[in-house]
């Protein structure tokens, strides 16, 4: 439901966590070519990974757990990863590594500020600069050549807060093994990004923009996320303003039990949200998915239905557009080796109510510049 909640936003690495735990702030928006026109989707991401290990090898460090070395000797992985890239056919991802002795977090009453050398985020603000040479030969950075700086001021206008899985109480024992808080699925970005030398003006109507986060000791097989706030009504043919949907899971865990797959999400239309959250049991909530992959597209169904609606989801994105990107998880291993991930799909989402004559059709909407994801681990 849309119910904003700064503290899920706060950073989360304490306890076990800050020893085997990882935290990341996600963002991803459109922006357009100052010269061309041309435009081009972008996401950048703020990773942190297990802070209480930094010294690992004598000294505080950025420590790669892909370095082969490190493999060998079972050491984790320790840093500030800012991830950033772009979607399309020239599609790429690359990482910067920051030791801890060069970060800076706190939380506060407005969320979080970090501050990494000439990288900085908080609810309301991203900045930085990747810049990677030579990447053919450090498999361990997990990314490409390229560059990216960027200086944007953000609005998160809707959030989707998942309830109480993700409250104090669940936060404190660490319950799940992967925890989900989208502050910002509908987000205005304002700004520039500057992209292998090229200039981009992001602006509020039309970056299309999201934000959320997750944290936890590590990821769900299957990974599922599909969400987009460019709308419109097939029905009326109008732009759907005040609306965004948000789909996300794959198999959580709890108390290290693994749970059947299931999925949470929030149709947020024209200021009514329609909730389907699997947690929330006296809803009477369903989920039916499957995600497949054909020679050149990847294609989501998800159908979910509570005592009072039903949400049908058909997606795809074209693999040409999307990257497969990397993570490796807190223990050090990389179990995640084709997660797609894209920012450039559509979609068509069937909205109904129940009643008693049975489904009533809300609307039927067409999706672009969906965000969206699926991967499983490696068998």
């Amino acid at each position: 439901m849309n119910r904003k909640d700064f503290r899920r936003n706060y950073w989360m690495l304490n306890g076990k966590f800050a020893r085997q735990g990882y935290d990341w702030w996600w963002h991803n928006f459109t922006g357009i070519n100052e010269e061309t026109g041309e435009e081009k989707t972008f996401f950048i991401e703020y990773f942190t990974c297990n802070p209480a290990l930094k010294n690992q090898l004598g000294k505080d460090e950025a420590i790669l757990g892909q370095l082969k070395e490190n493999r060998e000797k079972g050491i984790k992985p320790s840093y500030l990863m800012v991830k950033c890239g772009w979607w399309g056919e020239d599609a790429l991802q690359l990482h910067r590594f920051i030791p801890w002795k060069d970060v800076k977090i706190t939380n506060n009453p407005r969320g979080f500020i970090l501050q990494a050398l000439d990288c900085e985020a908080s609810d309301e603000r991203l900045k930085g600069q990747v810049q990677v040479e030579d990447a053919e030969n450090h498999p361990e950075w997990m990314c490409s050549n390229g560059s990216m700086s960027w200086d944007l001021s953000v609005n998160k206008e809707i959030a989707f807060n998942v309830g109480y899985g993700a409250s104090k109480l669940f936060r404190d024992l660490k319950a799940y093994e992967m925890y989900w808080h989208a502050e910002g699925m509908k987000s205005k970005y304002s700004g520039t990004i500057t992209a292998n030398g090229k200039k981009y003006l992001v602006k509020p109507e039309s970056s299309f923009g999201y934000a959320d986060k997750n944290w936890g000791s590590n990821f769900t097989s299957p990974w599922v996320w599909l969400s987009s706030n460019d709308l419109v009504s097939k029905i009326t043919g109008k732009r759907l303003e005040n609306s965004v949907f948000d789909i996300g899971g794959g198999r959580p865990k709890v108390f290290n039990i693994a749970l059947e797959r299931k999925l949470l999400s929030d149709f947020y239309y024209e200021g009514k949200s329609y909730e389907f959250n699997f947690s929330k049991f006296w809803t009477g909530c369903k989920t039916e998915f499957n995600c497949s992959e054909t020679e050149d597209k990847i294609i989501w169904y998800v159908r979910q239905e509570t005592n009072k609606a039903v949400m049908e989801t058909h997606a795809e994105c074209l693999k040409k557009e999307m990257l497969l990107v990397n993570y490796e998880a807190p223990d050090g291993q990389k179990r995640h080796n084709c997660l797609w991930n894209g920012g450039r799909g559509s979609a068509n989402i069937k909205l109904y109510k129940k009643s008693r004559k049975g489904l009533l059709l809300i609307d039927d909407v067409i999706a672009n510049h969906l965000g969206c994801e699926y991967g499983e681990y490696d068998k």
